[in-house]
């Protein structure tokens, strides 16, 4: 039995997770100035967040509350309107920083490259030796599965076998920091939850700090030691619920009772939040469903 996880306040972290802070967020904003005469868009913020050097953090909030633009401000693929990042001590400004991978839930591989020129790609525009290019990719490969489809190309590939191919070329690049913006959105319950097992299986052989922007409550309940659920937008961190799963989990969890309590605590967190966000009231969308009233 795994003890029910535990909520913080937001932005809240202890003496020990500072010492090993892996990235700091400090009272971040985004505000999308005005375009056509349409006003400005306040998208995110102020936020404060701290990742711990090898942890598995989830986001989950409402649409359009400004995840995707906290994870491209940590990335360094857009700046801030206001406030800080800072990657191993270091300003994020301008350009995503060494050690930093990103994986969006576009199919972003090259249809016209097989498998292990898709995934050796980064490492020859950076005019990596041979030899250490074919070892790395060889390994990513293997480790994603994907040794009997190396020849192949995307087209003949499954979504989630394409999803592997963009994780495997992020993975050669051994990025110390992983995000992943809904890597899994467009796949099925089965493969997600598969998915989600090799997620966790790179997170342990790597070592990596891991942060996963996600709308699946069960996604982010199964795979994080943490989850920060973020407000309507503006999006903030209301909560942070610390998880206490073990590190050698797997989906086998969301058959545990633990799991249910988790995923139920994100939901009457975020139903509020996401019934603002679609500008909506409960009583609107209870009448809305048919349900009978006095």
């Amino acid at each position: 039995m795994v003890d029910a996880p535990t909520a913080s306040e937001a932005g809240e972290e202890t003496e020990g997770s500072r010492a090993k802070a892996h990235v700091e967020v400090e009272a971040v904003t985004r505000v999308y100035p005005a375009v056509a005469g349409n006003p400005p868009v306040h998208a995110l913020g102020p936020v404060s967040l701290t990742l711990r050097q090898g942890e598995f953090f989830s986001v989950v909030g409402p649409s359009g509350c400004g995840k995707s633009t906290l994870l491209d401000v940590i990335a360094g693929l857009a700046a801030p309107s206001e406030g800080s990042v800072r990657f191993e001590g270091q300003a994020v400004a301008g350009k995503v920083p060494d050690g930093i991978g990103v994986v969006f839930q576009e199919d972003a591989s090259f249809p016209w490259l097989t498998v292990y020129d898709n995934v050796a790609f980064g490492l020859r525009r950076q005019r990596m030796p041979r030899g250490e290019v074919a070892a790395r990719v060889d390994y990513a490969i293997d480790f994603m599965g994907l040794t009997d489809f190396a020849r192949a190309y995307p087209a003949q590939l499954s979504g989630g076998m394409r999803q592997r191919v963009c994780i495997a070329r992020t993975l050669v690049l051994k990025p110390r920091l992983l995000l992943l913006d809904e890597p899994f959105g467009a796949l099925d319950q089965q493969t997600r939850l598969l998915m989600g097992d090799e997620v966790l299986r790179l997170w342990r052989e790597t070592g990596a700090t891991i942060m996963l922007i996600t709308h699946a409550l069960d996604e982010a309940a199964m795979l994080s030691d943490r989850v920060g659920v973020m407000s309507s937008r503006p999006g903030r961190f209301i909560e942070v619920l610390e998880t206490r799963w073990p590190k050698d989990r797997d989906s086998r969890i969301v058959s545990e009772e633990t799991f249910g309590r988790l995923t139920s605590r994100l939901w009457s967190l975020l139903r509020e939040e996401s019934l603002a966000a679609i500008g909506a009231t409960g009583g609107a969308i209870s009448r809305s469903a048919g349900e009978r009233t006095p």
